[in-house]
């Protein structure tokens, strides 16, 4: 059973399970100093404007200052951010991040003529500029991106505009971050000895994992209940979050705001939709983990508030922070010594934030940035958190080795392919687990939580990026996102789901306004790709060895350098195709077939 406890204050923790922001700056003293020294960068950078591609020597310093500002302000943003994500209470740091993002907007305004001068670039020039300066070889791909959104570009003044209204754009994934994180409380619950439990964001699903039918409806009804009771202001700030979008996607002459969105990242739109499609036409396989959880659990009525208690008899396996690091060691040996002293370099110079506090935000993330990348954990001993650990990890070396071999303009991958290497961790950790044991019950076990790695990434974020995209069409079709449109429209998606042989609680139409990925910006969607892709890689490690992993290190060292689409064919996954998507709901389906007969 998890240790639900209440959380201590951020300065009752043990410093060694907390971050080492201090290798970004020492003290917020020198924090303020960079800031004003970063302040003439604005000055700097328009200096170009009406220049830019006067000569080839004038396109490299350019793009040699843009790399210098871009390394400097992600130190400043991410120390701002870390701090104010230990306790989004603490006003100072939210202050810092107010100021760090009035900075950025007026670098961004500053560099507004940028895109605009670029695009007068042709084949022909652009090959002379390289060939005078060599070095400008390095920025030849993003350039190149620049002029593939050529009719999506607007002129100086209007670029400028909409590089000012991007300090507002955020407004309403900020406050709603405040809002959930923050400011929302609610109420203990107790189980049926009378024992009384905090629920917060990071105790909800351990929760929902106990074996105590009354504590569980309890929490699921303190949480949604209480989000119920703010519907309107939540909707409120989702129906803001897509009016920004729509308003940029037809500044920028896109059709529609997920047109907008993947183009930023060179995703066909097809890629959605055929991720959904997939998912749909293969929603037995839910169905089917859903009936046969109903059977195992025993009950007469299947709620939403039983789907993540383990279906396994017994108290759960407690799993400590060193017990996961040393999983995850042994797990992911198979990438190599290389991979692991990387790891072990996170584990011990405190890339991470490992367990709750108050205010802290709720989640989990990594954070890339110089000089290594931030884990934000809410750790809790369970299995569940040990995958978690992996997952970040997963993403941690990801940045970490994208930064170590593409310079700063080809050193950020892309959304889209960003849930691969967490995800593969996983795959491979949990693969390696299943081969270690033949013990039926602790099998059965860890085979449960890998069905629900596929229900909760693989079919979940596909409901949530499903969500997203119904929600965004109301919208630009001029109907009204209220809390009770939004509402109907998850739960009916919650019924098309899970099938016949669950009860849809009514409180389940609120889930939408807990979840933070609607303010990402069709990023949810990437989750369910990213697990297809991952399971492929993971089989293509297990079996052909050496060669798959040389292959996929040398992805995770890619970057940005090429397109998400070929990035992952470096890896040997097509994801044009439904077929890594069909082949992870045709292992769902194996997964099944064995639970049902362990469990005989």
């Amino acid at each position: 059973m998890a240790n639900i406890k209440s959380a201590p204050k951020r300065s009752e923790v043990d410093p060694k399970y907390t971050w080492a922001t201090e290798d970004l700056f020492a003290t917020d003293e020198l924090w303020f100093k960079e800031l004003e020294a970063l302040s003439e960068m604005p000055d700097r950078v328009a200096a170009f404007k009406g220049k830019l591609t006067e000569s080839a020597k004038n396109l490299l310093g350019y793009f040699t200052l843009m790399d210098e500002v871009g390394l400097r302000l992600s130190r400043l943003a991410n120390y701002a951010m870390r701090k104010s994500d230990e306790d989004t209470a603490n006003s100072f740091y939210r202050d810092m991040v107010g100021k760090m993002m009035s900075l950025d907007v007026r670098i961004d305004s500053a560099d507004a003529f940028s895109v605009p001068e670029l695009l007068t670039l042709d084949e022909a020039k652009l090959a002379s500029f390289i060939a005078e300066e060599p070095k400008l070889a390095v920025y030849e791909r993003y350039i190149k991106k620049v002029l593939r959104r050529k009719e999506h570009t607007l002129s100086d003044a209007e670029e400028a505009i909409l590089a000012a209204a991007g300090e507002i754009s955020g407004t309403p994934g900020d406050i709603g971050s405040v809002f959930r994180n923050a400011d929302l409380k609610f109420p203990s619950v107790k189980d049926s000895s009378g024992k009384e439990y905090p629920v917060t964001q990071g105790t909800f699903v351990p929760l929902l994992e106990m074996p105590d039918t009354e504590l569980r409806k309890a929490a699921f009804k303190s949480m949604y209940d209480t989000f119920a009771s703010y519907k309107n202001t939540t909707a409120a700030f989702l129906n803001g979050q897509v009016k920004q979008l729509m308003f940029f996607a037809k500044a920028r002459k896109y059709a529609n705001t997920m047109e907008a969105s993947l183009d930023r990242t060179e995703v066909p739109v097809s890629v959605y939709h055929n991720l959904i499609k997939a998912v749909n036409d293969n929603m037995e396989y839910l169905h089917r983990y859903v009936a046969l959880r109903k059977k195992l659990m025993g009950v007469d009525e299947l709620h939403m508030y039983d789907i993540y208690m383990p279906i396994v008899e017994g108290d759960q396996k407690t799993v400590t922070f060193d017990e996961a690091k040393a999983a995850c060691l042994e797990g992911l040996s198979v990438l190599g010594e290389d991979y692991l002293d990387m790891l072990r370099e996170g584990f011990n110079n405190r890339w991470i934030d490992v367990y709750e506090n108050e205010g802290k935000r709720s989640g989990a993330y990594s954070a890339g940035g110089d000089p290594h990348p931030y884990v934000l954990l809410n750790y809790h001993d369970t299995l569940d958190n040990q995958f978690t650990l992996a997952h970040e990890m997963g993403h941690a070396l990801h940045s970490y080795l994208s930064r170590k071999h593409q310079p700063p303009i080809n050193s950020h991958y892309v959304i889209f392919v960003a849930e691969v290497a967490s995800t593969c961790n996983e795959v491979l950790l949990m693969r390696h687990l299943l081969s270690k044991t033949t013990d039926k019950r602790e099998r059965a076990t860890l085979i449960n939580y890998f069905m629900e790695q596929f229900r909760t990434t693989l079919y979940r974020q596909t409901m949530f990026a499903e969500f997203e995209m119904l929600m965004n069409s109301m919208a630009e079709k001029g109907d009204s996102l209220t809390a009770d449109a939004l509402c109907k429209v998850y739960y009916d998606l919650n019924c098309k789901y899970y099938g016949k042989d669950m009860v849809v609680d009514p409180e389940i139409a609120y889930e939408w306004a807990r979840i933070p990925h609607f303010f990402y910006n069709f990023y949810v969607f990437q989750y369910a790709t990213g697990f297809s892709a991952a399971v492929a890689i993971a089989n293509r490690i297990l079996t052909e060895g050496r060669p798959a992993v040389e292959d996929y290190i040398r992805f995770l060292s890619s970057g940005g350098s090429q397109d998400p689409i070929s990035l992952l064919k470096i890896a040997g996954v097509d994801m044009t195709t439904a077929k890594p998507v069909e082949d992870a709901l045709k292992l769902f389906g194996e997964l099944i077939d064995e639970m049902e007969a362990l469990m005989k």
